[in-house]
């Protein structure tokens, strides 16, 4: 894993999110391409400490993203970064539904 030794706002709880979308079939090769480059710059993020993306077994168009940033500021400005509005612009007409993204807490 790629990491940036800058730090945004350190000292606040981290941020740990589960992100779950549906690929419609004929565009998944496209979609995780369209992931696979947006991977790179967020893992060099200074907030970003992982990120995990898979897919669920025996449904490959079901994709679960497993993310922790170091705070919800770090999460923020990882969504404002253009090659995520390059993603999410990809993303547009190819997903069966809306995405669903839970907050998770540490035990």
């Amino acid at each position: 894993m790629l990491r940036n030794k800058r730090r945004i706002n350190v000292g606040q709880s981290k941020d740990y999110l589960l992100a779950e979308l549906t690929v419609l079939p004929e565009f998944l090769d496209y979609v995780k391409s369209a992931l696979k480059q947006a991977l790179i710059p967020t893992l060099q993020e200074a907030g970003c400490e992982g990120m995990f993306e898979t897919s669920r077994e025996g449904d490959p168009h079901k994709l679960v993203f497993f993310e922790i940033f170091s705070s919800s500021a770090a999460h923020k400005f990882h969504l404002e970064q253009d090659y995520m509005k390059r993603l999410f612009k990809a993303l547009e007409g190819k997903l069966a539904g809306a995405s669903i993204m839970t907050k998770l807490n540490a035990l």
